[in-house]
């Protein structure tokens, strides 16, 4: 029996594949050969070849729906500044997670090897650790989360002087660390939201102390965001049907606060600020399922205070 890995597969039949495509998109988008070979990470030789040359790699990948909508994608994002290298291999890894599951790669993987037919081999997707999984996942809606925020118009002017953050948490969280948050928190800087960093877990303390206590009384609340306690975002709250919760600032285990507060209520608030204490900056928190909900929610918030 020849041992073929599907990595093997994926770097000799479907990497050159998928860059070929990404090159002559990315031409087709008006970027350079220097430009698209900094982004695919190859020399300007090789990029002249995938561009003027005919095509190479594998055709069922290049007829595969699901390549040809990432390599779409991946190309707008790269070319318009909406993606970077990061979002483009979180892309390319999702794909090959998906044409390994009894997609192209595990067809090629039965051709390498004939004794996986019939077999309805999972090698590629057996024993995925769910924890892993589920962590990526979390960070994955906690980059969007931020990446949402930053695109919001006006997003600036509602950022507190301590800065933002945007955070959320594995399902059933122990404690700080089961949060991911961005570290270093995000700022805006002349008129412009910075996201300084790409998510990890334990790196918050007072949004994830929000969440903590949201999740405890409503385990489907695992998202939330900070912004600036101000009175045109409250009103707009409730002008969407949202009644803010105000609670106190200077409790020593706010946790343990919010937590009474939200009981004392019955549920979790979309919306719940604090008009500040000594030393201590107002402060409002927006809650969501996930992190994008929490984030969107506060876009909706921005605009409906705005107009």
């Amino acid at each position: 029996m020849s041992l073929v890995l599907p990595s093997e597969l994926v770097v000799e039949r479907f990497l050159p594949t998928v860059r070929g495509m990404l090159a002559r998109r990315l031409a087709d988008r008006g970027l350079t050969q220097q430009e698209i070979a900094a982004n695919l990470g190859v020399t300007q030789a090789a990029v002249s070849k995938y561009v003027s040359g005919d095509p190479e790699g594998d055709d069922r990948f290049r007829g595969d729906p699901n390549t040809v909508a990432t390599a779409d994608r991946i190309a707008e994002g790269l070319a318009s500044g909406d993606m970077d290298g990061y979002d483009a291999l979180a892309e390319l890894l999702s794909l090959v997670r998906q044409l390994e599951d009894r997609g192209p790669i595990c067809e090629l993987h039965e051709e390498e090897m004939p004794e996986l037919r019939g077999l309805g081999c999972d090698l590629c997707v057996r024993g995925l650790d769910p924890d892993v999984r589920a962590e990526r996942d979390v960070l994955a809606t906690v980059r969007t989360a931020a990446r949402t925020l930053a695109s919001v118009p006006g997003m600036a002017d509602f950022v507190p002087n301590v800065g933002t953050n945007v955070g959320m948490c594995l399902s059933e969280p122990h404690d700080e660390t089961d949060v991911a948050a961005i570290p270093g928190r995000i700022y805006a800087i002349g008129g412009r939201i910075e996201i300084p960093a790409n998510p990890e877990f334990g790196a918050s303390k007072h949004v994830a102390t929000a969440i903590l206590a949201a999740t405890d009384v409503d385990p489907e609340v695992r998202g939330a965001t900070n912004i600036a306690t101000d009175d045109a975002i409250l009103d707009a709250a409730r002008s969407l049907g949202i009644d803010p919760l105000e609670f106190d600032a200077d409790y020593d285990d706010r946790c343990a606060h919010l937590r009474s507060r939200f009981d004392d209520r019955g549920s979790v608030p979309l919306v719940a600020y604090h008009r500040g204490a000594f030393g201590i900056e107002p402060a409002t928190y927006v809650f969501g399922t996930t992190a994008i909900d929490a984030a969107e929610l506060v876009e909706e918030l921005i605009a409906t205070a705005s107009s």
